[in-house]
């Protein structure tokens, strides 16, 4: 058998793409970056990049979200800075996906209660949230003269389709939706976090008694809190459930 020789065989590379979510002004933002170098030089993408030799994926997604946005985010099993929550969403590999070379992407979905604005850094020219139906072309964006952006970069927004799916369908039967939520919110904030995900209006006691109702879902905190207006309203955490039974279907739209 002949020696391995790998310049045999063509160059092939892996990179990790970030589907970072989060609810900004009561709708659902993704986090974009302008990319500051070829290929697709000044079209949005998502953050991201390839993987190093040393580390493994979680590390490389953890690693490109804080170089290229300063921001940072944690596995279920770690620190929740912001009560950020960070898991493996799909892999791409299309032939032709990248003209560089054959490239392979492990995407991430992270979400996360309303972050600061972020950073550009690494091989990003700037950085931004913006409305997910605007960065998928379906609705023009109000923080850009109202034009409809060019598509992102590479296969970025089928891969940003796929993470809001994710996110669409999982808050429906677990606990995931309060990770949008800082340490203390209220049933109303949850429940507009529900409806900016699902793009739907859902009655207001319906949902109370569906989110209290399910044991473990929310605990007391034994504070109130008056930042929605009105009468003294009920703070709440996240309690120790992470399914909901009966699950939260979600509406039709």
């Amino acid at each position: 058998m002949p020696p391995y020789d790998p310049s045999a065989f063509p160059p092939f590379a892996v990179t990790v793409d970030l589907v970072v979510l989060t609810v900004r002004r009561h709708a659902l933002c993704a986090l974009a970056v302008r990319r500051g170098e070829p290929p697709f030089q000044g079209r949005w993408a998502l953050p991201g990049g390839f993987v190093r030799s040393d580390e493994d994926l979680e590390g490389a997604a953890a690693r490109e979200l804080a170089e290229e946005t300063g921001l940072h985010a944690h596995a279920p099993a770690g620190p929740t800075a912001y009560g950020a929550h960070l898991e493996q969403l799909a892999t791409y590999g299309a032939p032709q996906r990248d003209p560089r070379m054959r490239v392979v992407s492990v995407a991430h979905l992270v979400l996360a209660p309303d972050l600061p604005a972020p950073r550009a850094g690494g091989d990003a020219h700037s950085a931004r949230w913006a409305p997910v139906d605007s960065l998928l072309g379906q609705t023009p964006d109000p923080g850009r003269d109202g034009d409809l952006p060019t598509p992102l970069a590479f296969d970025h927004a089928q891969i940003l389709e796929d993470g809001v799916e994710r996110a669409r369908s999982k808050i429906e039967y677990s606990s995931l939706a309060t990770a949008f939520c800082t340490q203390e919110f209220t049933v109303g904030e949850l429940r507009r976090v529900y409806e900016a995900v699902w793009g739907v209006a859902l009655d207001p006691r319906n949902f109370h008694r569906k989110v209290t109702g399910t044991p473990g879902f929310l605990v007391p905190t034994g504070g109130t809190t008056t930042r929605q207006g009105g009468r003294p309203a009920q703070l709440f955490r996240a309690g120790g459930a992470t399914l909901l039974n009966p699950p939260m279907l979600r509406p039709e739209a």
